[in-house]
């Protein structure tokens, strides 16, 4: 099996580095306009594989999509990074042309692949991805979910003074700052729900501190993070791969669920060898259900920047 991601910078270069280690393919493609640098970082990937024990097999190339030929599975990362300040709706004119020039690239040479969407501003270029690309609407995902609810999960360890790995929590909605959706009534710790630990104050303060995860860690490091990313790309890889059927927050297209068309947001879907399976409905309250629609609306207003590039 072979799999390709697209983009060799850090977010890139961790997805790959993920998916080697977990040994999810055979081969692995990494691919960047860069010239060198996809080529230097599978060689320097490939020269850890006797030291972690790996075996799948990683090339990179500069820009010549017939080496992703055959492709399961596609993560894109392409596109320009957010800077302190940059809002993710300022990235909408520059990536835009990017995620959809590749989404024709790839196509081309792996017409059956799954795609899985990373770049920014995530909601709306999967939505680019899947109305440029005119695949079925399970082949299209967005990752943002899954990071937003990883980022949650460890606010609320904080709080807790637990292991994240004991809790269960979920974000819906769009990958913003100020779209996310962390559902803290259906967030639990070893089944119990966290509402029972926390009071109003700090289930405030958790919610508000997972709504700016990204821009902290941008303010701190000087650009967009790469190891979570990473990870949650490389997890979804491993859901259809192995076909899991794991439970994660995706972006992905909507039909009427929850309240929403011709939309492409986070909510719980299932993953699996198909890509994503099926949408659960948590059942939202009035409260929740209004925070939904005006994510919705956000991020319908920046889908609208594509009609004008």
């Amino acid at each position: 099996m072979k799999i390709t991601v697209v983009g060799a910078g850090a977010v890139g270069a961790t997805v790959a580095e993920n998916i080697a280690r977990k040994e999810l393919c055979t081969e692995l493609v990494l691919l960047d306009i860069k010239e060198g640098l996809t080529e230097g970082k599978a060689q320097d990937m490939m020269q850890t594989a006797t030291l972690l024990g790996f075996d799948t097999k990683i090339t990179g190339s500069t820009n010549d999509y017939s080496k992703t030929a055959g492709s399961k599975v596609v993560v894109i990362t392409s596109g320009i990074p957010r800077k302190p300040g940059m809002t993710r709706e300022e990235l909408v004119g520059t990536n835009a042309g990017i995620v959809k020039g590749v989404c024709e690239n790839i196509l081309k040479h792996s017409p059956d692949a799954i795609i899985i969407v990373i770049s920014n501003p995530m909601d709306t270029m999967t939505y680019l991805a899947l109305t440029s690309t005119g695949l079925p609407k399970n082949r299209i995902i967005g990752m943002g979910g899954l990071l937003d609810s990883s980022r949650f999960k460890y606010q609320l360890s904080l709080r807790l003074n637990c292991n994240p790995s004991d809790l269960n929590a979920i974000v819906i909605g769009g990958h913003g700052d100020t779209t996310m959706i962390p559902l803290i009534r259906f967030a639990t710790w070893n089944s119990v729900p966290v509402t029972k630990f926390l009071t109003a104050e700090q289930q405030h303060q958790v919610v508000s501190d997972t709504m700016v995860g990204g821009a902290t860690l941008t303010k701190l490091i000087g650009t967009s993070a790469w190891y979570a990313p990473g990870a949650c790309g490389a997890a979804l890889v491993e859901a259809i791969v192995r076909d899991e059927k794991k439970l994660f927050s995706c972006c992905v297209q909507l039909n009427g669920e929850y309240g929403q068309k011709d939309i492409c947001l986070g909510v719980p879907v299932v993953i699996g060898k198909n890509g994503w399976e099926k949408i659960v409905d948590f059942g939202l309250n009035t409260d929740e259900q209004t925070a939904f629609n005006k994510s919705a609306d956000a991020v319908r207003n920046m889908n609208n920047v594509l009609k004008t590039l």
